[in-house]
């Protein structure tokens, strides 16, 4: 029940699977109320240092479910071919989307060359920083792609719904539970 197998997912992937989605709704509220404090907010300090933190978090349980997801079996889709296809490529391009995200903030918070303390347990190193317009630029690209992750998100649900209401595929309920999942 660990692994994932053809016919459904295991543990790991569904654990990180709904974890990364609170984790990355809730990045995302939060990024969008930082943006509306002011400096002496006595939020204006802590509310960017839990964001990043929580951040660079979700950025290693992101790079483990990638590789966990290259290690382990994807079940088979279901639906026509087209949903199929929609379904895979929606997948990548929500992995790409939440990779630019996590990347671009990393950039943001390294810009000035000063490495990011994840809830001062460690720090992560600046590995790239002081390049023109860095914070500007991958400020930018973080809103946009963040957005973008978020519509995206919405029509990920949208499709899961779908598919568990109107088609009566288990679809959702396979991310749910994995026994269930195994039973075909």
């Amino acid at each position: 029940m660990w692994r994932n197998t053809r016919s459904g997912w295991g543990i790991v992937s569904i654990t990180l699977h709904w974890l990364s989605a609170v984790v990355i709704v809730s990045l995302f509220a939060l990024g969008w109320w930082m943006t509306g404090l002011g400096y002496f907010d006595s939020w204006y300090n802590l509310a960017p240092w839990w964001h990043r933190s929580i951040g660079m978090l979700l950025l290693f349980a992101t790079l483990l479910r990638l590789g966990w997801r290259l290690v382990n079996p994807t079940p088979a889709g279901q639906g026509s071919r087209l949903e199929k296809l929609a379904a895979h490529l929606g997948h990548v391009l929500l992995y790409v989307l939440l990779l630019v995200v996590l990347v671009s903030g990393y950039l943001i918070s390294t810009a000035r060359g000063r490495g990011i303390s994840v809830f001062d347990w460690f720090e992560v190193p600046a590995l790239i920083s002081r390049l023109p317009n860095q914070e500007s630029i991958a400020g930018e690209i973080h809103w946009y792609a963040a957005v973008a992750l978020m519509v995206l998100a919405a029509g990920h649900l949208l499709a899961a719904l779908k598919h568990h209401f109107i088609d009566r595929h288990d679809t959702l309920t396979r991310m749910l539970n994995p026994a269930r999942s195994r039973r075909r």
